[in-house]
């Protein structure tokens, strides 16, 4: 008996939102969309019961703007265990080892989403559970566990349930979004993250000293922040630059904007003519971004599932190794190999002449190798997960080609045949996703590098504004299908 015989009475049988039986119509599909966004936010503001608010640490937080969810909240686990689920399932289909063959057996269709939705159960429950029981992340709150007398475990049983349903529901809502609305609900719900920490970086007023950047500026203009009157010393420059205004980190905003907009915008278009209606011609776009910047989404999951372990371990091996990692009370790594391998994520992290490095003992060679370990885990891993994603999305030369083949379009001058677009595709798409995924995470690590507005990671950056161009893309593509219905046709719609 295959494994797959074995598995089918389960995986047949999971949970799944039914597809649309036909064209969904586009305001319809904004409904949806809509809706799931306001239900995100609600649910990210909504504090598991018995949870003891304000204490404990939120380890993700260096990876939230691209894991999204919130800490404290029911959706603690944000997009995590989704985004750790496609990375097993892509390198155990990359392998060939799962034998599923999703493109044309509706069984293994089924299966395969199955497989999924079981792993991502899986992942949310081995995720919560260390943040909840070892009371490191998420303590529970004492005087709840008295007053309802079934003792601070119970209190934590209560808290992980919450929080494994939390995880289950934004797969749901994912899966929602997919179907019934535009888009996609992993790029949403990384748009929403994203987008509340820059607004906070830029509006957000704090009698604390956290302020953001119009509140910084007005405290220079009016007295209230104190600034160097020598800006032509270097520490006239780095209070300019880093302290009152955070000029740079504008710029890198501004920057990251331009860049992930223009390289979107940078394409090999290879010219279509349909094959029976004469004058219809079309273009089909290879972007220097191909395989887009989602595969990002993987190698900072990847990274943030490494650090999860060390700070998991450092709490609870009390004899840990100290080549593994030694840690500071507040989790984070200053020495061996886990800080070697925990991407830089702050400008503090990095530049010694702002002292906080010094002071933790931290020596100039230990940040050039944990720099340059950043750099080729997300260059090299950019361009593998992003070869990754284009062959499991359906992005590749191969189905590229039958895609063109299906719509009744040919390339003008070649025979009308899968195999010959296929080599035509092979001459652009490959060396174009590699380029584009390596190019995406070294722009990654420059943004983390510079720091930007609201404190947002690079990557979370990257993946916000070129979800929102994409998103922009399908929307138009969507009310242009609804103003000329033969559209659909083509585009694969019904």
């Amino acid at each position: 008996m295959s494994w797959k015989e074995a598995a089918e009475p389960v995986l047949s049988r999971m949970p799944v939102v039914e597809r649309p039986a036909g064209h969904v119509p586009f305001r319809r599909k904004l409904t949806w969309t809509a809706g799931i966004l306001i239900v995100y936010f609600f649910l990210t503001n909504i504090n598991p019961f018995g949870l003891a608010v304000g204490q404990g640490s939120d380890f993700f937080g260096q990876f939230r703007s691209v894991l999204a969810g919130s800490s404290g909240s029911l959706l603690q686990v944000g997009i995590g265990p989704i985004v750790t689920a496609s990375i097993v399932l892509q390198l155990l289909g990359g392998a060939n080892l799962l034998g599923l063959d999703t493109e044309n057996d509706p069984r293994d269709q089924v299966l395969y989403q199955g497989l999924q939705k079981l792993l991502v159960i899986i992942v949310s429950a081995l995720t919560a559970a260390p943040m909840v029981f070892t009371g490191s992340f998420l303590p529970a709150d004492e005087a709840v566990a008295s007053t309802l007398g079934i003792g601070v475990f119970g209190v934590q049983v209560l808290i992980f349930a919450q929080i494994f349903v939390g995880g289950i529901l934004i797969l749901f809502m994912d899966e929602i979004v997919s179907k019934w609305g535009v888009g996609s609900g992993v790029g949403l719900f990384i748009i929403a993250s994203v987008s509340q920490q820059i607004v906070g970086g830029f509006f957000s007023f704090s009698a604390l000293g956290a302020s953001g950047f119009f509140a910084n500026w007005y405290g220079v203009i009016f007295g209230d922040v104190p600034v160097s009157m020598s800006p032509f010393t270097a520490e006239g420059l780095q209070n300019l630059l880093f302290d009152p205004g955070n000029i740079l980190a504008l710029f890198t905003t501004v920057f990251i904007f331009g860049i992930v907009v223009y390289a979107e915008s940078v394409r090999v278009e290879i010219p279509l003519s349909h094959a029976r209606v004469k004058g219809a011609r079309g273009r089909f776009p290879v972007k220097l971004i191909y395989a887009s910047v989602l595969p990002m989404i993987l190698v900072r999951a990847l990274q943030a599932n490494i650090q999860f372990l060390g700070q998991f371990l450092s709490s609870q091996w009390a004899g840990m190794p100290a080549w593994l990692g030694t840690y500071t009370d507040a989790g984070q790594p200053i020495s061996g190999l886990f800080y070697y391998l925990n991407p830089i994520q702050a400008r503090t992290q990095w530049m010694w002449f702002l002292g906080e490095l010094e002071a933790a003992s931290i020596e100039p060679w230990m940040i050039g190798i944990r720099l340059a370990v950043d750099l080729t885990f997300m260059i090299v891993g950019g361009a593998i997960f992003a070869i990754f994603w284009v062959e499991t999305t359906g992005m590749g030369p191969e189905a590229t080609a039958k895609q063109i083949q299906n719509s009744g379009m040919q390339i003008p001058g070649f025979r009308r045949n899968p195999q010959v677009v296929e080599k035509v595709m092979e001459r652009y798409i490959p060396q174009v996703t590699v380029i584009g995924g390596a190019l995406v995470g070294l722009l990654a690590v420059m943004a983390n590098l510079l720091g930007t507005i609201g404190q947002v990671s690079g990557t979370g950056l990257l993946l916000a504004v070129s979800i929102t161009y994409k998103l922009y893309e399908e929307i138009a593509e969507e009310q242009l299908m609804e103003m000329h219905p033969m559209m659909r046709q083509m585009f694969g719609s019904e």
